[in-house]
């Protein structure tokens, strides 16, 4: 999946793990994506997996909410 299609796979992962409702979620992950959560799966868009969205969505719940 590409580097947008993968925050969005975050984003989704968060409301549906967490019962959190869209807008909270999305602002979550823009949060993580301003501190560099993110960078880099923009740099090597391979590690942009739903194996690693799962890990990504856990570690961003934990640390931005």
């Amino acid at each position: 999946m590409t580097y947008e299609e993968h925050l969005d796979e975050v984003t989704t992962l968060i409301t549906e793990k967490y019962g959190m409702d869209d807008e909270p979620a999305i602002r979550m992950v823009m949060r993580a994506q301003a501190d560099g959560f993110f960078s880099g799966h923009d740099d090597d868009p391979s590690i942009c997996t739903l194996e690693r969205a799962h890990r990504d969505a856990k570690a961003v719940f934990k640390k931005y909410k």
